[in-house]
């Protein structure tokens, strides 16, 4: 209708919100929300959880580079801690240290207190046999008290062990010197003792048996493995290490 030449303002069409009376987002809103919100914490715990999982991986790996570092300047610390030692002796009886070191590697790896099932004590596993021998050859009494009522005491010095272990590998030596099966014939003596050898070279030529062919004839499989490894560790020390 149109009063007095007046048009009467038309009624605008109100577009239905779906807030409730008091201001507050309806259901669907609010479902939706909680909707984001929760793909937003997940996002977010996936990304916290991957970090972590980085920093632990980094932290693993710089932990074992730093146990492989420790583990190898301990090794060397280990196995090098008697080399002037074994040099001294080996220098006094004319053996090559690099052997010396090879045989107290295969016998105790380096532990001065270890003890063997026969009786063998120390570095070399000299037995107290053999300690008595040496004491009285330096015809020193108080060695050959001390060999007497601490024979065990005495082989357990590392210096003292390492002066009787050369002497008596020395002393086997002898038997087997200029040969070609020298070295391989003197340890397996030092482990099995001399009339082993013997037996073992009985109906060959012992003077020219090549070295690989007696250990062959070494009756004993604990003996051939010990003879073995001990050359086998002789030349590669031999061949990596500088003199």
């Amino acid at each position: 209708m149109v009063e007095s030449g007046i048009r009467s303002p038309s009624r605008k069409r109100r577009v239905p919100v779906c807030v409730s009376a008091h201001g507050q987002k309806s259901a669907a809103e609010r479902t939706d929300w909680t909707k984001f919100s929760w793909l937003n914490s997940g996002i977010a715990f996936a990304d916290a959880h991957h970090l972590m999982f980085r920093y632990l991986l980094a932290f693993l790996m710089i932990a074992a580079v730093i146990a492989a570092v420790g583990a190898y300047f301990f090794r060397e610390y280990w196995e090098h801690r008697y080399d002037p030692l074994i040099e001294q002796q080996a220098r006094i009886y004319r053996i090559d240290e690099k052997l010396v070191w090879s045989l107290i590697y295969e016998e105790t790896y380096f532990r001065s207190s270890a003890k063997g099932d026969a009786g063998e004590v120390g570095l070399m596993q000299v037995t107290p046999l053999v300690a008595r021998e040496w004491a009285k050859e330096t015809g020193l009494t108080e060695l050959q008290r001390q060999a007497a009522e601490d024979v065990e005491g005495l082989l357990s010095d590392p210096k003292r062990n390492l002066q009787i272990g050369c002497w008596y590998y020395e002393k086997l030596r002898e038997r087997y010197r200029g040969r070609p099966a020298e070295t391989a014939m003197t340890l397996a003596a030092y482990n099995a003792g001399p009339s082993r050898v013997e037996e073992w070279t009985r109906d060959a030529d012992a003077a020219t048996l090549p070295e690989s062919q007696f250990i062959e004839r070494i009756g004993i499989a604990s003996t051939q493995a010990y003879v073995s490894s001990i050359l086998g560790r002789y030349r590669e020390t031999t061949t990596n290490r500088p003199k």
